[in-house]
Order: structure tokens, then C-alpha cells, then sequence
């Protein structure tokens, strides 16, 4: 990516709306108003790991609508889902953007990781030049990226203040109307099911991808016999053992997100399992009358099925606003010697129950 934008281009970005003549150079005058493509953007974003990483614009300055130098400067990351949501919220309004380069990481993670961080913004100012851009010395960065930056330092070092705007771009203008105060419910972090089932899709599908692995296990489980792998008592044992799979998958990765403030206990890890083990217990209970002459089968489904919810539920902390870096690492130091106590428990059951069948046990 290139760290100086203001090299004249012989065509503006496909999102852009033409240049913009500055006293440090020619910058690209960003569109405000979202086109197809942003709207298959922001739905691949979701639903597309690969995508999302490589979803990304040069950091430097842009213009939006015919700023001035008394204009604000507003920071955001380059991760072009957060940049154009910052866009989108433009219309009428001048301001000068300076994108950071935070890796096409979005600005919240990126505080949480350093890449939107004190350092990077000091190279940005000196890189756009924007002391030569602006009359001002004032910068309005997004409440989430507080964690990432040391107003004091980016004072000291370059002259400009740090004024923490609104938590949501959508409150942006109403932010820059009120001479940059904030209210309240501007600086609240909402976190809405409306929220959470947008992006349940982040963690739900690539646990979908791994579930055929799942299938083979159940598949050899029930199918390994002294004559071999045989297809029928593999299908008879182990379809019910599949949806609960599958359940527990769609427990972990969305029921537990969509409905979050709704599960008990504040991990999680804890919602997760708890999830898990209410599920795995209905499951245990219709199935008793196939499952009680094996009870190896019992104590595998329920040490994994659980856990599983559990690890899935724990990864979704990477996608909310509830818990930072160190929560999650708090989490994990507990939650990671269960999970592979879980595993050892349900591969010594597995082998178990394997010797059971061949009627060696």
C-alpha cells in the first residue's frame, strides 16, 4: 500500500468522485453515497473470511465534499468497510479523511492489536503532510479507538489534539453539528441482536466447514468393525450423533451470540457450555434406549458436544464489544485446559466404545 496519496493518479478509485488540489498535493475525492459494489462489500465482508482481509484502502488523506482548511479531520482505519461506513454518513458535509493503516484490520481490533495506535497516526500526519492541509490542529478519532492511542504523545509530538467522536460513524454529523460534543447515547456501546445476528455468519461458517471432519469421525466410530469399515451400522449409530453435531455447531456459533445477554453467566465459555450441556442432555435423553448399552458413547457425547458449543461461543468474543484482549486471554487460560481435557475424554471414550462394539469389553 502506498504511504503517499498524493501522487497525481491518471484515474480517481472506482468509490472516489474525482481529486482535490491541496496545498500538500492531489488527494481523491471520496463519493458519498454507497454503490453496488459497497453493498456486496459489506454482505462478503460477513460471509467471507478471505474477502474481509483483503477488503482494504490505501492509507492517506481524502477529501469528502469540498473541504476547506478549517474543515475537520476525521480518522478511521482502512479496512474499507469501516471507511465507507464513515463515508456513507457524509453527505453535506466537508472533512478531510486520514486512514490509518491498520493492516485491514477494523479500528476497534485495531486499537485492541496497535495498529490503530499512536505511532501509526504520528507517520500519517507527517506522511499526508496535513499541517500544510489544515489551519487547525485538531483531529476527530472514533471512541473505539481510544484504547490504541495516547492523545498526550500525539499532542507533544505533532501539535495536533485528540477529540474522541461518537462510538457509531451514523452519529457523526450530529457530533460536528453540536462543535464536536458528544451526548450520552453517543457514547454508548449498543450492541443489538440486530447486531449480533449481522455477524453470527464470521464464526458460523467456518465451523461448517470443518463439520465434514466431524462426519468422518462419526463415521469411523460407528463403522469400524473387526471385518472392516461398514457402511450400515455406520449410518445407523451415528446419524443422530451427526445432527447433534450440527446442533451443537449452530448453538455455539449462533444461538448463544443472537441471544446473548439472555444466556447466564458473564464467559463465553460458561454461556457456551451451558448452551451445550442442555442441549446434549435433551439429545442423551431421547437416545438413552439406543445409547444405555453402550455408556461410553454417553460420557463421549457428553464431554465433547458441550465443549464444542463452548469453544464456539468463546471465539465470537473476537466480534463484540463486550470483552477486550484481555479478556479473552483471561478466558482462554481456563477454558483451553477444559477443552483438551474434553478431548482426551472423548477419544478414550471413542477407543472404549470401539472395544465395546467388537464385544471386547
Amino acid at each position: 500500500m502506498s504511504d503517499v496519496l498524493w501522487v497525481p493518479k491518471k484515474t480517481a478509485p472506482p468509490w472516489a468522485d474525482g481529486f482535490q488540489e491541496t496545498p500538500a498535493g492531489r488527494i481523491p475525492r471520496v463519493a458519498v453515497a454507497w454503490g453496488k459494489a459497497e453493498q456486496r462489500g459489506r454482505r462478503l465482508c460477513r460471509w467471507s473470511n478471505a474477502f474481509r482481509m483483503s477488503y482494504t484502502v490505501d492509507p492517506g488523506l481524502y477529501a469528502a465534499g469540498n473541504p476547506s482548511p478549517e474543515s475537520p479531520v476525521l480518522v478511521t482505519a482502512n479496512y474499507k468497510l469501516s471507511f465507507d461506513l464513515l463515508r456513507r454518513e457524509l453527505p453535506g458535509i466537508d472533512a478531510w479523511i486520514l486512514v490509518l493503516d491498520t493492516k485491514g484490520i477494523n479500528v476497534w481490533c485495531a486499537a485492541g492489536k496497535g495498529t490503530f495506535g499512536t505511532g501509526e497516526l504520528l507517520r500519517r500526519l507527517q506522511s499526508v503532510k496535513l499541517a500544510e492541509v489544515v489551519s487547525h490542529r485538531r483531529l476527530v478519532l472514533p471512541q473505539l479507538g481510544a484504547p490504541g492511542v495516547q492523545a498526550h504523545v500525539v499532542k507533544q509530538e505533532s501539535g495536533f489534539a485528540v477529540d474522541y467522536g461518537p462510538v457509531r460513524a451514523e452519529d457523526l454529523p450530529a457530533y460536528l453539528r453540536a462543535g464536536r460534543k458528544a451526548t450520552p447515547e453517543m457514547r454508548a456501546v449498543r450492541f443489538g441482536w440486530k447486531d449480533r445476528l449481522e455477524l453470527t455468519p464470521m464464526e458460523l461458517l467456518p465451523a461448517l466447514r470443518r463439520y465434514p471432519w466431524l462426519l468422518l469421525g462419526l463415521f469411523l466410530l460407528f463403522g469400524l468393525q473387526p471385518q472392516g469399515i461398514l457402511f450400515r451400522p455406520a449410518l445407523a449409530g451415528g446419524w443422530s450423533f451427526a445432527l447433534l453435531g450440527l446442533a451443537a455447531i449452530l448453538t455455539g456459533s449462533f444461538l448463544v451470540p443472537l441471544f446473548l445477554p439472555c444466556v447466564p453467566f458473564r464467559s463465553f465459555a460458561l454461556k457456551g457450555w451451558l448452551a451445550g450441556a442442555v442441549l446434549t442432555g435433551a439429545f442423551l435423553a431421547l437416545r438413552w434406549g439406543a445409547l444405555s448399552g453402550n455408556l461410553f458413547l454417553v460420557v463421549l457425547a457428553a464431554a465433547f458436544f458441550p465443549a464444542a458449543s463452548s469453544y464456539l461461543a468463546l471465539m465470537f468474543t473476537g466480534t463484540t464489544v463486550y470483552t477486550g484482549l484481555s479478556g479473552v486471554q483471561k478466558e482462554m487460560r481456563f477454558a483451553l485446559p477444559l477443552y483438551i481435557a474434553a478431548l482426551a475424554v472423548t477419544a478414550a471414550c471413542a477407543v472404549l466404545a470401539v472395544l465395546r462394539y467388537w464385544g471386547l469389553l
